[in-house]
Formats: C-alpha cells, sequence, structure tokens
C-alpha cells in the first residue's frame, strides 16, 4: 500500500514566521482563514485486512464518498451548513464549509469486491478484506 503525506498545516513554515514578523492585521491570519484541512489517518494490518480509520468528527455519513478504480482508493467528504439566527435586533448568518480528498494505491493482495465501510463517534472505518493466498499445486515427478 502507498500511502502519500502531506502537512496538514499545523506546522508552521518559513513563510508564515516571515508574515507574522510583519503582520499588522491580525484578522487577516491563518487561523481566520484555513487553506486546507487533512484528517488524520491510521493504517493497521492483520493477516486478513487492512483497516483504515479517519478521524473526521462532526460529519455525517452521507457526507463521505468512497471509490476504488484501477487499484486507487479514494475517499473524500464535503460538508456544508449554514445557521441563521434574527432577532428584533439583529440578523445573523454563519456559514460552513470543509472538505477534503485522499487517495490510496492498493497493494495487489487486496479485494477491490470486498471493501467495508463505516462511520461511527467520528471515525470513519474502511476494512480492506486481503485476498486468500493461492496454494500451491505443487507436484512431486518421479524420473523414470
Amino acid at each position: 500500500m502507498t500511502l502519500t503525506k502531506t502537512s496538514n498545516g499545523n506546522l508552521p513554515s518559513i513563510g508564515n514566521l516571515l508574515s507574522d514578523l510583519f503582520d499588522t492585521d491580525s484578522f487577516f491570519n491563518d487561523t481566520n482563514f484555513r487553506r486546507s484541512w487533512m484528517p488524520s489517518v491510521n493504517v493497521i494490518e492483520d493477516d486478513k485486512c487492512y483497516e483504515l480509520d479517519f478521524a473526521v468528527p462532526g460529519l455525517k455519513k452521507d457526507d463521505f464518498k468512497i471509490e476504488v478504480d484501477r487499484g486507487v482508493l479514494s475517499i473524500s467528504a464535503e460538508s456544508k451548513s449554514e445557521k441563521e439566527e434574527t432577532d428584533k435586533k439583529y440578523t445573523r448568518k454563519e456559514y460552513n464549509y470543509s472538505s477534503f480528498s485522499r487517495s490510496f494505491t492498493l497493494p495487489d493482495n487486496v479485494n477491490e469486491d470486498q471493501l467495508q465501510a463505516k462511520y461511527e463517534d467520528g471515525v470513519l472505518k474502511v476494512v480492506l478484506t486481503k485476498k486468500e493466498e493461492e496454494k500451491s499445486n505443487k507436484k512431486t515427478i518421479k524420473i523414470n
């Protein structure tokens, strides 16, 4: 299985340190405008399967899209919410949008027809069942 690791923005870069040095308006900082979000994933392997556990709290089961195409597993999610409060003195509208997409190249020993997924308590669990090893039809041939 090939894992591609990208930075999720938790560690500061040189560019961020320089912009912090010259920052005059704290409203336009990275905490107010997140560039991207990438959930953490744990990959667990045993004799029968691989298990991918994604930490994705706050989403619903219907927000996820899981696809397999030519040996590549793609997992993505998109969530939108809008909240409006109206009172005699004010109206407040809040919008929230988040999305992510991750792709994994599957190893040859994964059975693409037997993938399972479950979302519970903020964790998306994807189980990739391994193919059964082919038994060897080894024969001993007598030499005459």
